[in-house]
């Protein structure tokens, strides 16, 4: 006769699943997110720019129409 328990839990094949749905979610997700970064990047980088531009003329009209030395 087989001993009936009351064991709560997972089983092995209920972890790995979870993990495996887990991974493939990982894996198609990465690319997104690696996209948005480098739009970020290129963002930050086109506002810096706008700053720097900004920069310049200002000191070009406040020192009598010259630009900065190098």
């Amino acid at each position: 006769m087989r001993k009936i328990s009351n064991r709560k839990g997972f089983t092995l094949i209920e972890l790995l699943v979870v993990i495996a749905i887990i991974a493939i979610l990982a894996a198609i997700l990465f690319p997104v997110f690696a996209k948005a970064r480098d739009r970020a990047k290129a963002t930050t980088c086109l506002n810096n720019m706008k700053q720097l531009s900004l920069a310049f003329l200002n000191y070009f009209e406040d020192h009598e129409q010259m630009f900065p030395p190098y």
